[in-house]
């Protein structure tokens, strides 16, 4: 029987640190719900000390999931464990993961401590989290910069207090395979007591190696993996779980391992994490990319056609990935066949929610021929991202633009009391024009940051999709919206961050606390 590796999930804590991405606690919960579908064996569901939200988000993910181990990381100081144990101490099967900077630039730069002090730190803050924890892991961050034999000495004080399992991290990314996988050997080479601790890989892909780095340290004897779905996470990302789950898969008769997971869950929680991150699955993504099981080319097309294998060394199906086209959407389609459909994609809905997906899909049907995933994946992003009730509503938008004219917008706005309120404004284009209307009436302080549109589909009739970020009062709010007529996006995107800000101020001035939702 070959060994098993543990898949350690850390999209809603190392992947959240993506620029961009705020996850809420709705979504936080969402997600952890599809990773038990996956089937992962931990879950890290966050940074409690980081803030009163996000220990809030572990510790409701805590109570609800069942299965995985739950995770939360703490940095090596008293405060951060007490905050991570009270975050995770109603799970099933609870974790408290403790790291502290190992590597010459980070001691000197970032810690301004000497390696007496920070070996001595790990060991007291490994002994702390223990009085909490049977389950305690340690990581020395950015390992792969190590001095190794200061690393042997980290790993085997952690282990000495308690450490059940320990992790070499590539903190930036700077390792190559083969020095990887000779770090790691080397671990259990060096340190006498490492046979009392599980051993675990966490990579970055600053040079695209994320993948081949994690099962480099596999080969060395690793049996945990570290990664993000879709591989978010600080700068380039985190190791691709999708991708070195497969791997490990598809060539066990290389590496001699498996791994539990439900990998048919692994298209859904991909869709999944790229709707709530806002972060688009590039089209030749491995995996779960668009294009990852399609032929263009009329040899692979002929050779798929007559044996699959000829050009697919994966079957679709254990991935996860719909049939595509085997149920078309057009305005003529019922309710059935749209949430058939959204089941494919790993989105379910019921009650208010998939009805407001409903009357958006049958607008969007009238006005094109045919519906796709990308339009119905647009469509739900802006359906579904509303948690709270909106302030103004967008009635009319009217613009006038050309290359002599100067571009003017009218809009019509129903505001909280029911009341509808008009303004015109002239700007430096269309969407300027917009904005600047939108501002006359609602009279809402906030600079615009970030303005981005893409065609969700192809063609004369594709949906545009806007994505808009405003700074108001020192925080960044998202608004996104897709319509088939750009202007209109955008106008509705804008109007949806607003609303946003003007909710969490509403959430601030009744006493709340931050509400990441608002923000998201």
């Amino acid at each position: 029987m070959s060994d098993k590796v543990y898949i350690f999930d850390t999209t809603l804590r190392d992947g959240e640190q993506s620029a961009g991405i705020s996850f809420s606690a709705e979504d936080k919960l969402e997600i952890a719900r599809q990773l038990v579908r996956l089937n992962v064996d931990i879950i890290e569901a966050g940074f409690p000390a980081s803030s009163p939200g996000d220990l809030a988000a572990v510790a409701a993910i805590a109570r609800e999931i069942k299965g995985p181990v739950i995770a939360g990381l703490a940095r090596a100081v008293e405060r951060d464990i007490d905050h991570a144990w009270e975050a995770v101490r109603g799970a099933e099967s609870p974790r408290i993961h403790v790291f502290i900077s190992s590597s010459d630039i980070h001691l000197a730069h970032q810690l301004h401590k000497n390696k007496e002090d920070v070996l001595l730190m790990a060991r007291e803050s490994v002994a702390y989290a223990r009085r909490y924890c049977s389950d305690v892991e340690f990581s020395p961050m950015d390992a792969s910069r190590s001095d190794p034999e200061f690393v042997y000495r980290l790993l085997e004080a952690a282990i000495e207090e308690g450490a059940t399992t320990v992790n070499l991290p590539d903190t930036v990314g700077y390792a190559i395979p083969r020095e990887f996988e000779a770090f790691v050997r080397s671990v259990f080479e060096h340190v006498p007591n490492i046979h009392r601790a599980l051993v675990s890989v966490h990579c970055h892909n600053d040079l695209g190696m994320a993948t081949a780095n994690s099962l480099a340290g596999v080969l060395a004897g690793a049996r945990q993996i570290e990664g993000t779905i879709n591989g978010i996470g600080e700068r380039a990302g985190n190791t691709s779980l999708e991708e070195v789950i497969m791997a490990i898969r598809t060539r066990r008769d290389f590496v001699d391992v498996h791994t539990d997971v439900a990998t048919e869950e692994l298209f859904r929680a991909s869709r999944l994490v790229e709707r709530l991150s806002g972060m688009q699955v590039q089209s030749n993504k491995a995996i779960v990319g668009k294009n990852a099981f399609r032929h263009s080319s009329g040899i692979h097309q002929d050779g798929v056609l007559k044996m699959r294998e000829t050009y697919e060394i994966m079957d679709p199906k254990t991935v996860g990935t719909p049939a595509g086209g085997t149920i078309v959407l057009t305005k003529v389609s019922g309710r059935h066949g749209l949430r058939s459909r959204l089941e494919d994609l790993g989105i379910r809905l019921d009650g208010p929610e998939f009805e407001r997906v409903h009357e958006a899909f049958k607008e969007v049907a009238d006005r094109k021929h045919e519906v796709d995933d990308r339009d119905l994946q647009a469509i739900v992003s802006e359906q579904t991202s509303v948690t709270f009730q909106e302030q103004w509503t967008l009635d009319l938008v009217q613009v006038s633009a050309g290359d002599h004219a100067a571009p003017t917008a009218t809009v019509r706005l129903t505001g909280p009391d029911g009341e509808t309120r008009q303004d015109a404004a002239i700007g430096d284009g269309p969407v300027d024009a917009i904005y600047r209307a939108i501002n006359r009436v609602m009279g809402v302080q906030n600079r615009l940051t970030e303005f981005s549109v893409k065609a969700v589909t192809e063609g004369i009739d594709a949906q545009g999709e806007v994505t808009i970020r405003i700074e108001a009062e020192g925080s960044l709010y998202t608004g996104r919206a897709a319509d088939t007529d750009i202007l209109v996006a955008s106008a509705r995107a804008y109007l949806h961050a607003l609303n946003r800000y003007l909710h969490a101020a509403a959430v601030r001035a009744a006493g709340g606390t931050t509400v990441a939702a608002a923000r998201t």
